[in-house]
């Protein structure tokens, strides 16, 4: 599978699954580190570093998507799930407000579920509806 600009779903796809894995794979690192080390407080940088790296992957993936899709609405759906998602995850960095876990992998099943469903239903059947690139 060749993922590039015109196939953003693709992409938004792979991310919000490897996002929705890490997020899942969480629980089990600290339960192996406290096995190892008898301390479950320390999360290695670079795991923790994953979520933003998620982020940015899937902010290329949604501003392709919204620009390419047949559907308006569409659009503000990848944008709202987004930013939701980006501001469920800068609320965790910095503990603002408890939300449960529970609410990050709602937003990160929404942003891969708008994906699946951009990829089957709202893609422009010809030149007409559709933002094309200069190059």
């Amino acid at each position: 599978m060749r993922i590039n600009l015109q196939n953003s779903d693709f992409l938004g796809v792979l991310s919000s699954a490897l996002c929705i894995s890490h997020c899942l794979g969480t629980p089990f690192l600290f339960v192996a580190q406290a096995n190892a080390i008898n301390c479950c407080e320390f999360v290695p940088f670079w795991w923790k570093s994953l979520n933003y790296l998620f982020i940015f992957i899937s902010f290329f993936a949604v501003y392709y998507s919204a620009r390419r899709t047949s559907k308006n609405f569409m659009k503000t759906l990848f944008w709202s799930s987004w930013l939701i998602l980006t501001g469920l995850l800068v609320n965790e960095l910095f503990e603002l407000v408890h939300f449960p876990e529970l609410s990050i992998y709602t937003a990160s099943f929404l942003l891969a579920f708008l994906h699946f469903y951009n990829l089957k239903y709202c893609q422009c059947k010809g030149d007409e509806c559709c933002i094309h690139d200069s190059k």
